[in-house]
């Protein structure tokens, strides 16, 4: 199972004002690595932010890589090819049962839950020139981008479409692959799903006219009767091309880490995340919800201890029969 390089590396800063570097340390690692997905999506821009953001405070030297995200991410942190990763819950569900299309039949139940992240919204963006402005007007055989393959949208978006009845041709790529592809008019659509805003879509609309397609009441009710995921209402203020609320449908993400990593490493890594979610915001405005209150919405992966240890202590229980 191949990634892709080490895209961002972060050292330890002398910048920071005050560093945490008074904690048991046993059996730290030298340096550490969260898998996140294609760049022009959330999870790099979200993973390389929150990497370089532990890596300064902690005195641990760290960094992103590029993968194909969820799916590949739960096995390659069950493996311990990578310590970190980022997925949704329904990858999470999927790989846990050994229903992984990457590893048909292993249940990869050494991932650990260690913090929520935020919802992911599954949305279509098309050009305006298209006159595309509801999935109902997306014509018999479009190509559709459903962003890496293996992907949160390359694993769900496509099946929801067939539900909606929509006919297409599948297309793989980054997120920043595709919107070029669209821009070009090579293909008609790209089915998002990620944190919003979504670079690729910013980046897009600051170029060219885009229409950003919500769901009819029919549609989201289809949706959330057959796919673990739930309504979702994309504000406004998100993107320049709104002029109105989106309604969608969304599906929880958190972050993850390989069971048998230090309790006292992971603690101090989601107590810095948890306590400084206004640092963890100018990282990406997804992180609004990267709040611990949001705990609950874990209900695929078991915790890790050193995880639940700050939760515990900070109100938020968690059960002993739900840590591993």
């Amino acid at each position: 199972m191949k990634t892709q390089a080490i895209m961002a590396v972060a050292f330890a800063s002398t910048l920071v004002a005050s560093p945490v570097f008074a904690q048991d340390r046993a059996g730290w690692p030298d340096n550490f690595t969260v898998g996140t997905a294609s760049q022009g999506g959330t999870y790099f821009a979200y993973g390389s932010g929150w990497a370089n953001f532990v890596a300064e405070n902690l005195g641990v030297s760290g960094g992103a890589e590029i993968t194909g995200g969820p799916m590949q991410n739960m096995a390659l942190v069950h493996t311990g090819d990578l310590k970190f990763g980022l997925t949704t819950m329904g990858p999470g569900r999927e790989s846990m049962e050994g229903n992984s299309p990457l590893a048909p039949g292993m249940k990869m139940d050494n991932v650990c839950a260690m913090f929520p992240m935020y919802e992911t919204p599954f949305s279509v963006t098309a050009l305006s020139s298209s006159g595309i402005t509801a999935i109902s007007d997306i014509p018999d055989g479009a190509t559709i981008g459903f962003g890496p393959a293996g992907s949160t949208s390359d694993t769900y978006f496509p099946r929801m479409m067939e539900t909606l009845g929509v006919n297409f041709e599948r297309r793989n790529g980054s997120w920043s692959d595709l919107g070029g592809q669209l821009q070009d008019g090579l293909i008609d659509v790209v089915a998002f799903a990620a944190g919003i805003p979504i670079p690729a879509v910013s980046q897009l609309e600051v170029q060219t006219d885009v229409n950003i397609i919500g769901m009819t009441d029919a549609e989201a009710k289809k949706i959330t009767d057959n796919f673990p995921v739930s309504e979702f209402t994309i504000p406004a203020s998100t993107y320049q091309s709104l002029d109105k609320p989106s309604r969608v449908v969304s599906m929880w993400n958190f972050a993850m880490v390989n069971c048998d990593m230090p309790e006292s490493f992971v603690y101090e890594i989601t107590k810095l995340t948890m306590e400084q979610n206004e640092r963890m915001v100018s990282i990406h405005k997804a992180a609004r919800n990267s709040i611990p209150e949001n705990y609950g919405k874990n209900n695929v992966l078991p915790w890790h201890p050193g995880a639940a240890r700050w939760f515990n202590e900070n109100g938020y229980t968690i059960e002993a029969s739900k840590i591993k």
